[in-house]
């Protein structure tokens, strides 16, 4: 769990980066409807969790550097006796303050009343425009009533800043606690995979594996998926982000699992691919091991002063020789790279930011250039080779092979430390584990 402290440290450092004479304003996620009158189970948003901790839909943050009454102001939903009989307790201004730190907390029906008036006098506004439209238009009503006023003597800010830009910069860089969190989110999913490869056999449907997942994810700790599990038998394995979860596990076939636990917030994110039967073919070896090679290779060059680009370009090239060594491709090495002939068979890149989000936050360049790697980082490192059926040119006995190998990788002071260590990815390995449970 993140403490009160850690929180608090975050919206200080926020607020010494806004400088006085501003103001911070950062809507909480809506609850979403699933089906006329059921909402989809409430997940708050990632930026209002990592300056609040608070859990509850229909709330607003305000931070106000420098104010003498409090520089720490939640809008929240009050207390309510049948609304709580009914859809659970809330916390109320009460709650707000007393467990969450808040220096002042308002009702979130007043806000139009309130807002305007902590927004005047201030110079700089941060705000993220562009996710909530309908506050968007909410903001600049303020501004514009406000500004209606200066003959009166009123200041309404002058300026509007991008919240995202520095906040993101933030949540790049991973504290302490943060990185506990994620090591016991990734020891979760290391463990749930570890049950779905020794749970696997022909005949079982990929449901079946994805049920394993879900009951090791909340059984360990972690209610939630940090995504929706792809659990890829066959050829299925070759669609990037195949979610149905529905078709029969083959004799014969690969499964590809990517699935991670969201824990207190933060997500793990794991692929693994190994034979339905519990032993690889020649061609699936073959294969597999080029991916593997270019997945050690890439962890390798995650290193801080490293280009975050240089773990890619290293998968590309093993990729590339492995095509060529298996003669899908033909030609000159720096040349199949620089006319990209591995893309039909490696279309994405081998990795990004994970953190709150399992796609996470903070920019990939800055200048122009591609960002150095640095201390407190974590991103996946994820090379993959699919060969869909039908691929003009292809040999068929490359038909439906799709191979993903991706782990976590926390950027250390020298190096780096794979958090995702425990689930086996060495093909014998994979074999001795699945063959030992059949």
């Amino acid at each position: 769990m993140i403490s009160r402290a850690e929180f608090a440290r975050r919206r200080r450092e926020l607020m010494d980066l806004m400088g006085n004479n501003s103001i911070a304003i950062l809507p909480s996620a809506s609850e979403v409807t699933r089906s006329r009158d059921t909402e989809y189970h409430f997940r708050q948003n990632s930026d209002f969790h990592y300056l609040t901790g608070f859990p509850e839909p229909d709330a607003v943050l305000v931070l106000l550097p420098g104010r003498e009454h409090g520089e720490y102001v939640i809008f929240c939903r009050e207390k309510d006796v049948k609304m709580e009989t009914w859809h659970g307790r809330r916390q109320g201004q009460i709650g707000a303050k007393k467990n969450f730190g808040c220096n002042d907390a308002f009702p979130i029906d007043d806000i139009d009343d309130i807002l305007p008036g902590l927004m005047e006098g201030r110079e700089r506004i941060y705000y993220e425009f562009g996710n909530h439209t309908e506050f968007d238009n909410r903001i600049m009503g303020w501004i514009n009533s406000l500004r209606k006023m200066v003959k009166k003597g009123a200041h309404p800010p002058g300026e509007l800043i991008d919240l995202a830009h520095i906040l993101h910069d933030m949540r790049l860089i991973k504290s302490k606690a943060e990185i506990k969190v994620m090591k016991k989110a990734a020891e979760i999913s290391v463990q749930a995979h570890i049950a779905a490869m020794k749970r696997c056999r022909p005949g079982l449907s990929e449901l079946q594996i994805e049920a394993e997942l879900k009951y090791q994810f909340a059984n360990l700790g972690a209610r939630f998926e940090a995504y929706n599990s792809i659990v890829a038998g066959g050829e299925n394995a070759c669609i990037l982000h195949y979610v149905e979860n529905n078709c029969e596990l083959k004799d014969g076939d690969l499964i590809l699992i990517d699935a991670g636990a969201e824990l207190d917030g933060y997500a793990a994110d794991i692929s693994r691919t190994f034979p339905v039967n519990g032993c690889y073919s020649p061609e699936q070896l073959e294969a597999y091991q080029w991916v593997l090679k270019a997945n050690k290779e890439a962890i390798k060059a995650a290193k801080p002063g490293k280009a975050w680009t240089d773990p890619h370009d290293v998968a590309v090239r093993v990729l590339t020789e492995g095509l060529l060594s298996m003669g899908i491709l033909h030609g000159e090495l720096e040349a199949l790279i620089e006319a990209g002939a591995y893309k039909p068979f490696y279309m994405h890149k081998t990795g990004h930011w994970l953190g709150l989000d399992v796609h996470d936050v903070g920019d990939y360049m800055q200048d122009n250039e591609p960002r150095e790697l640095a201390e407190g980082m974590v991103l996946t490192v994820e090379p993959g080779l699919y060969f869909a059926p039908k691929t003009k040119g292809l040999d068929k006995k490359w038909w439906g092979i799709g191979i993903r190998i991706e782990d976590d990788v926390l950027i250390t002071k020298k190096s780096n430390k794979v958090l995702t260590f425990g689930v086996p990815k060495e093909p014998h390995e994979i074999e001795a584990l699945m063959q030992s449970e059949a």
